[in-house]
């Protein structure tokens, strides 16, 4: 059996992905475990969830979740890639980094998820999900997207001329997303002076470590306490998306990918800690 160590270099290794987004994903990682290390515990994610595959190894995947410390402020941080051969011959790639906080505080949470389904073409989602109702609390929205001026990273990705925005088919991202989320399609295929590599490396890169950076300093290591009963309002709504991801994400991909028996066996563990 893998050790927590082997399985956890496995996992770092991001195999099936261009260099520029393996060391994104990898820098990415690495500013998780060096600033809040300390507030994780370790991987506990059963060996055969750590990395698993289907039937036929057309697909493989591996994922690496680590919970916070009780006197954390974080609730877990997921990391995972996924890939998939299709049938026409090429691949899919996904490549994810999800945190979640704990209602103790009301901060946003973070999302970055990469899906490639050709070398030309890229669709980035990379956001600071909001855990309240922008218009009720208007502070809030002052607070974490107007003075921190976070659009303006999807107002500088977007003047590219291969960016383009994404609209997702998924009502529910739509609906879960903040205002300066990036949901975009990177397109190089009529280019022959860039690809999608360059892109990541010198313009997705870039953002998606500087608003880490910003999640990490103001949102998971800052204190804002919250009142019981708002505590209570944050936990009940953090339930809705953490299920409603296992259900609308995970639950209708896995199966299709991984085939049932992988999928219900993956999805059980993930639900114990989207549950928590």
């Amino acid at each position: 059996m893998d050790s927590g160590d082997e399985l956890r270099a496995k996992f770092m290794e991001f195999p099936y992905v261009s260099g520029s987004q393996r060391n994104l994903m990898v820098e990415l990682l690495s500013s998780v475990d060096s600033r809040l290390g300390s507030s994780l515990q370790p991987c506990t994610l059963p060996p055969d969830v750590q990395h698993f595959e289907n039937p036929t190894g057309s697909a493989r995947a591996s994922l690496h979740l680590r919970s916070g410390l009780p006197s954390s402020q974080i609730d877990f941080i997921l990391g995972g890639w996924i890939h998939c051969e299709l049938p026409s011959g090429g691949a899919l790639n996904i490549t994810s980094l999800s945190a979640y906080l704990k209602p103790s505080t009301d901060a946003p949470h973070f999302l970055l998820e990469l899906i490639q389904s050709s070398p030309t073409s890229l669709v980035l989602i990379l956001d600071l999900t909001p855990r309240k109702d922008l218009i009720l609390y208007s502070d809030y929205l002052k607070t974490y997207y107007e003075d921190t001026n976070l659009d303006k990273h999807r107002q500088r990705l977007q003047t590219l001329p291969q960016v383009k925005p994404y609209l997702s088919p998924s009502l529910y991202i739509r609906a879960v997303v903040s205002p300066t989320a990036i949901l975009v399609c990177i397109d190089t295929e009529d280019d022959e002076t860039t690809n999608v590599e360059d892109i990541i490396r010198d313009h997705v890169g870039p953002i998606a470590k500087e608003l880490l950076q910003f999640w990490i300093e103001s949102c998971a290591c800052l204190e804002r306490r919250v009142g019981e009963a708002e505590r209570d309002y944050l936990a009940e709504r953090d339930r809705i998306i953490k299920t409603k991801t296992i259900e609308v994400d995970l639950g209708s991909s896995f199966p299709r990918l991984f085939g049932q028996e992988v999928a219900d066996r993956v999805l059980d563990v993930l639900k114990e800690y989207y549950s928590k």
